[in-house]
């Protein structure tokens, strides 16, 4: 009995601590087309596209919505709460963020919906 709690004290030990893990993880392997992309660019993207913005986050909209402004223009971005994960940001605060194209129907608004909020 005694080797398998060894075993199991040790497995713990090697597994990295969940806790100490922050909100955003940078993914070295990826592709170029994940560069950041200006507002005007992400808008003409296909539904479910992923995205990589810079900007600034200028108003809310309410119902986790707000406006973020790059020098390209404005889009809607949806933060949900989680999302946040402890970043606060000001109007005047550049935030990069990364998430994928929300498109309705084509010839509609678009948006991003957010996956991950960092002060670059």
């Amino acid at each position: 009995m005694k080797p398998r709690l060894f075993f199991v004290a040790l497995a713990l030990l090697a597994a990295p601590p969940v806790c100490a893990q922050g909100g955003f993880v940078d993914n070295s392997g990826r592709s170029a087309a994940s560069a950041a992309l200006s507002v005007e660019e992400a808008k003409k993207l296909r539904d479910d596209s992923p995205v990589q913005l810079q900007g600034n986050i200028v108003r809310a909209l309410g119902d986790e919505k707000y406006v973020l402004r790059d020098a390209s223009g404005e889009i809607v971005v949806e933060i949900d709460d989680d999302v946040w994960r402890g970043v606060t940001v000001g109007p005047d605060d550049k935030v990069e963020i990364r998430g994928e194209i929300d498109r309705d129907f084509p010839g509609f608004s678009v948006e991003i919906e957010v996956d991950a909020v960092k002060k670059p």
